[in-house]
């Protein structure tokens, strides 16, 4: 459950459940086996409330005798780990986020130190999530992470090449790099921001094609960065980069440290460095305090940036943030789902319109997958599974992982159409 740093976990289980003699499988709409493992997400209600259904899903097929056994893991578990062991007992037993691997001892089986960073793939075999740093420094007032997952961690810059460099030989041509803020990577190792020197190194692997960034934070962006993704040209033009408001009466109470001035000068600058990129960002609303004014002002900046992927969400209260602690809630549910409806129905115009221009365009597209009478495929401009994709007729018969030139026909509201030309 939850995000993709979640999933790099269950990957990393997975093949050590294989290299001590197990049959795993990842799939949670049908779960089947003799013993499952929940990986939850405990970021926000709606997704602690998904978690807890899988959870009492599972209790109910153990309970019928279709499963032996039945253990948690994830951020909901670190979080809450004493309240879920009162109230669901039949779960066999509870982890937290780091120490999962505790689970192979408790089945009387151990670690294997020979592939300790192998995973077994759950994404298409091309692509693959990296995950670079563990942990949050920012304490932004709403967010729960750094409760979860404590202070920013990097990995060893060694490491991560070497385990891109492994999954490049695997076959992997995508790397996904993820962490919950990219953009710190290497101050606390190494007393610098290197974020920029790993993605040219990452650049460097033979086999890999496309490299793509999530989760990057405006203040003290790493304007380096910028040049990397003008020069390597399988870095993609894409950055995902959380905004969550643009007032600055907003940004100051959500201690984001970054005014409006300088967020629209830092996007500026993005575009006029890398005039094609695609911008995916994130905005709250319904944040206490927040103004009618506040939220218009969220508005003409949607309007003004025209961003080419954006995602939006309500604002829900967690408990132990600042927010949570020294706010009131004080902006009313109904008001909340109406900014965000309207937020969303802005986004979806400015979509549309975009998607539009592309019709008639030629498009270098990689293919993921086959889904009825379609290949699905993507520019660099889309990450798998939350943005728009490239939908192709099956006239003849294409490679997953393989790049080809996609003349765009026609569009709806998100995705593309198109035809492979030679």
């Amino acid at each position: 459950m939850g995000c993709s740093k979640n999933l790099v976990d269950s990957e990393l289980l997975m093949r050590q459940f294989q290299e001590n003699g197990y049959h795993c499988v990842h799939d949670a709409k049908q779960v089947k086996g003799e013993i499952a493992v929940v990986n939850t997400c405990g970021f926000i209600e709606s997704a602690k409330q998904e978690s807890i259904d899988m959870i009492l899903q599972l209790i109910e097929q153990k309970q019928q005798g279709h499963l032996r056994k039945l253990y948690v893991m994830g951020c909901l578990s670190q979080r809450y780990q004493k309240e879920l062991e009162a109230e669901l007992p039949q779960v066999d037993k509870f982890y937290g986020k780091f120490n999962y691997k505790e689970l192979l001892h408790d089945l009387g089986k151990a670690p294997v130190s020979d592939c300790k960073q192998e995973r077994v793939l759950t994404t298409p075999r091309h692509y693959a999530y990296l995950r670079i740093s563990e942990g949050c420094n920012r304490r932004c007032a709403y967010c729960a992470i750094p409760i979860i997952t404590g202070p920013h961690r990097s990995r060893k810059f060694e490491d991560i090449i070497a385990e891109a460099q492994q999954l490049a030989s695997q076959g992997v041509r995508e790397l996904q790099v993820i962490a919950q803020e990219l953009t710190y990577y290497g101050v606390d190792l190494y007393h610098k921001q290197r974020i920029a020197e790993l993605v040219d190194s990452l650049a460097q692997i033979k086999g890999i094609r496309w490299i793509r960034l999530h989760y990057a934070y405006p203040n003290d962006f790493p304007m380096e960065l910028l040049k990397v993704m003008r020069e390597r040209p399988n870095v993609c033009h894409y950055l995902d980069i959380a905004l969550q408001h643009i007032s600055d009466n907003m940004l100051q109470r959500m201690h984001r440290h970054v005014t409006k001035d300088e967020t629209l000068q830092l996007l500026k600058t993005i575009r006029e460095q890398v005039p094609d990129i695609a911008l995916r960002t994130t905005l709250m609303v319904g944040f206490p305090g927040e103004t009618d004014d506040d939220f218009q002002q969220l508005l003409q900046f949607v309007r003004d940036m025209k961003f080419e992927r954006m995602g939006a969400f309500a604002y829900s209260e967690e408990e132990g943030t600042y927010s949570a602690t020294h706010y009131e809630d004080d902006v009313p549910p109904e008001i909340k789902q109406q900014r965000l409806d309207q937020l969303m129905a802005l986004q979806q115009e400015i979509s549309a319109e975009q998607t539009q221009q592309l019709v008639g365009t030629l498009q270098r597209v990689m293919i993921d997958r086959k889904e009825n009478q379609f290949y699905i495929g993507r520019t660099q401009y889309s990450s798998p599974e939350v943005d728009p994709e490239v939908l192709i007729p099956c006239t003849r018969q294409l490679h997953y992982g393989t790049f080809y030139n996609v003349r765009i026909t026609d569009c709806d509201e998100f995705d593309l159409y198109g035809n492979v030309e030679q």
